[in-house]
């Protein structure tokens, strides 16, 4: 070989290797890349469905909403109940007022709400950071017990601490919310007196400047460590109370997951090389266990957000629960609608983040 032929070699062979890789991974992102853009479409067309399905099922709720804002007394008066009809767009057909609903919803304008006689969109960005705060509380205590427990559940299989972590679960699964929620309200807060009582913060203090909406968050942001305190004391409990569940089914389904990731060839593989039993864990099992699990995690925070109304109305929490009750209860059509777009479109956006997460977690899915 002649001295001026290998360093060209080894140029070609040294160019050729990056390029190589850098178009490896651009196929490998450009399926992803496409999947995410179809699934983001597909979201929005969603979102379109949900606005045509809510206000259908809310015009199908029996009821006049004019007598259950004008009271017995007005809706005798045809001239006044016509002008409240007039005045909320309840004369025009219904594809009409679909129409104009759309058109406001477009334009981030959901309505005045008949209940509180404020635009719903005020409203909903009052009641629903509470609610936020509440479940993400809640779905952050279960993420990191319920897949603990269900690790160690599954590494110490038929063991005591497996049975007892087992029933554990199961009498999360089995206890009814509102019956825990006040069980817990009653001792800890009326008999122990060890936690705070009902609302975000203590009577007296002054919320922190409005940023997000979420209590914790703000008064963290502005300094007020104090307003910080108490607001993190006030939402242990119903988080605590409204997690139980899913760490309940997160312990059994990662219980699940984990054991049939110890089962396969590759983890036997690399126990036979000798690899420590952290790597083996973290490296190897989690990352496949936890495909599963993000799917029950993901729909668990969505039952979270729509499922608080008991817990809120226990513990005075002023959220969205709480809110989308009295707006049923009072036929307040357009906050109903609100409400309903709202929770909608958070399932939308937590399974676009759990397709994500897919993508992130395991290879297969950025390239398949």
């Amino acid at each position: 070989m002649s001295p001026t032929s290998a360093p060209s070699k080894d140029q070609d062979g040294g160019a050729a290797l990056p390029s190589q890789k850098r178009r490896g991974r651009a196929a490998g992102r450009r399926p992803f890349v496409r999947f995410l853009i179809r699934r983001i479409v597909t979201a929005l067309l969603l979102a379109l469905g949900i606005t045509l399905v809510t206000f259908i099922l809310t015009n199908l709720v029996p009821g006049d909403p004019a007598a259950a804002n004008l009271g017995q007394r007005a809706i005798g008066d045809p001239a006044i109940v016509a002008q409240w009809r007039a005045d909320h767009g309840l004369d025009k057909p219904l594809p009409q007022q679909y129409l104009l609903h759309l058109s406001g919803v477009l334009q981030g304008d959901f309505g005045q709400s008949q209940q509180s006689h404020r635009p719903v969109a005020d409203d909903l960005a009052e009641f629903v950071p509470a609610t936020l705060e509440l479940a993400g509380a809640a779905i952050l205590i279960s993420l990191v017990l319920g897949v603990a427990f269900g690790v160690v559940a599954a590494l110490r299989r038929d063991r005591l601490s497996d049975h007892i972590l087992r029933v554990t679960s199961l009498f999360g699964i089995s206890v009814p919310t509102f019956w825990l929620a006040l069980v817990a309200f009653y001792v800890f807060f009326y008999r122990l007196q060890i936690t705070p009582g009902s609302g975000r913060i203590d009577p007296g203090m002054t919320a922190p400047p409005h940023v997000t909406g979420l209590y914790t968050i703000d008064a963290a942001l502005s300094g007020q460590w104090d307003v910080f305190a108490s607001a993190a004391a006030h939402l242990i409990t119903p988080a605590l109370v409204l997690a139980l569940y899913t760490i309940g089914l997160l312990t059994r389904f990662t219980r699940s997951a984990v054991l049939e990731v110890l089962g396969q060839d590759y983890v036997r593989a690399a126990r036979a090389k000798g690899l420590p039993a952290r790597v083996i864990l973290f490296r190897y099992v989690l990352r496949s266990a936890l495909v599963p699990v993000i799917t029950v995690a993901g729909l668990a925070f969505g039952s979270l957000l729509s499922g608080t109304v008991l817990v809120e109305a226990i513990f005075a929490w002023p959220g969205i629960g709480q809110y989308a009750y009295k707006s049923a209860t009072s036929l307040d059509l357009p906050a109903v609608m609100g409400v309903g777009l709202v929770v909608g479109v958070v399932y939308l956006v937590i399974n676009l983040i759990v397709d994500v997460l897919y993508g992130v977690i395991d290879p297969r899915v950025r390239i398949s």
